[in-house]
């Protein structure tokens, strides 16, 4: 691991964090840690509007920073995206959002490291390049991999665009194919844009290319959230 990827172990109200040392070094998919509703502020549980007293004591989600009863934010469940070493106290919506986010940490995120090939086409150009197409393993940068190389700030990412095949008006079933990809080039408000197409050949594992592009697609998702946040 390069310094600029080395982490250090933080405790916080919340719990203990390992973050890394440089803010610039954190994972796109991050969330920073909810600002805690104040004790003085929240008398009454913000679920079901119990109020605290000394036998129902007040609890703070870990994820949305609001107070509940112990009933109402009894789950204590991982949650990567704020780097917490052990799961965490949250509320039950909070819960249920972290559990599903489980998936894309424990399954998703490898098949992105691991990569898949796909035919890239670079802007308007008719000539395409079969490359090998992975996540680095600090999530920072998509790397593609061939005759070419490429390495996109994930941060950088405008929009993606998944391509299906297989879509009938009576809703059958759609196969990813594909996805095209704008980016912004660094220092610079130029926008890029990439073509992925699955191969057709033996060298090319389609089913492989379409759960890592269902995977890319997670990720999308989340790194629009930790944008938003």
């Amino acid at each position: 691991m390069s310094g600029g990827d080395a982490k250090k172990l933080v405790r916080s109200p919340s719990g203990l964090r390992m973050v890394p040392e440089h803010r610039a070094a954190r994972s796109p998919f991050g969330l920073d840690e909810p600002p805690w509703v104040p004790d003085k502020e929240c008398p009454r549980c913000m679920q079901c509007d119990t109020k605290f007293d000394f036998i129902t004591r007040k609890h703070h989600c870990r994820r949305c920073g609001k107070c509940f009863c112990d009933k109402c934010c009894s789950k204590k469940v991982p949650l990567p995206r704020m780097c917490f070493v052990d799961p965490v106290r949250q509320c039950a919506e909070c819960a249920l959002v972290s559990q599903k986010e489980t998936e894309f940490y424990d399954k998703q995120l490898k098949v992105l490291m691991n990569g898949a090939a796909f035919f890239v086409t670079l802007g308007t150009s008719d000539k395409s390049e079969l490359m090998v197409c992975r996540l680095s393993n600090n999530q920072r940068y998509l790397v593609l991999d061939g005759d070419s190389h490429y390495e996109i700030e994930i941060t950088q990412i405008s929009t993606v665009q998944i391509l299906t095949e297989g879509f009938t008006p009576g809703g059958g079933n759609t196969r990813a194919i594909g996805m095209i990809l704008q980016y912004k080039v660094p220092g610079s408000e130029e926008v890029m844009q990439m073509k992925f197409i699955a191969g057709e050949d033996f060298s090319c594992n389609k089913k492989l290319s379409a759960s890592w592009l269902a995977a890319m697609h997670k990720a999308t998702k989340l790194l629009y959230e930790s944008r938003d946040q």
